[in-house]
C-alpha cells in the first residue's frame, strides 16, 4: 500500500513542502496539511502501517527521523530535536516507542 492509497498526493507534497526547511516541523499542522486529521482510525492505522518500515507494530525514533520520507521520497529527514519532540508527543506510556493508538492526531 502507498501512501497516497490514503492521502491525497497533493496534500503530502504541500505539507512535506511546508516544512523543508531544517527545524521547522510541526507534527500538529503537518498531520493537518496532509489531511491525516480528517481520515476514519482505519485510515490513520493504514498510514501508521506504511510508516512502520520494519513491521514491530511500532514507530521506533529511528523511523520517526525519516516520517517525511515516508510520505515522499522528496521528504527531508529530520533533525534529532524534531524527532525526539515527534516521539515525546505520540509516546503515550514512555516505552520509547509509538503505538498505533499515539499517531499524535489530537490537539
Amino acid at each position: 500500500m502507498a501512501m497516497t492509497d490514503v492521502l491525497s498526493a497533493e496534500d503530502i507534497k504541500k505539507a512535506v513542502g511546508a516544512f523543508s526547511a531544517a527545524e521547522s516541523f510541526n507534527y500538529k499542522k503537518f498531520f493537518e496539511m496532509v489531511g491525516l486529521k480528517k481520515k476514519s482510525p482505519e485510515d490513520v492505522k493504514k498510514v501508521f502501517h506504511i510508516l512502520d518500515k520494519d513491521r514491530s507494530g511500532f514507530i521506533e525514533e529511528e523511523e520517526l527521523k525519516f516520517v517525511l520520507k515516508g510520505f515522499t521520497p522528496d521528504g527531508r529527514d529530520l533533525s534529532d530535536k524534531e524527532t525526539k519532540a515527534l516521539l515525546a508527543a505520540g509516546d503515550k506510556d514512555g516505552d520509547g516507542k509509538i503505538g498505533a493508538d499515539g499517531m499524535c492526531l489530537e490537539e
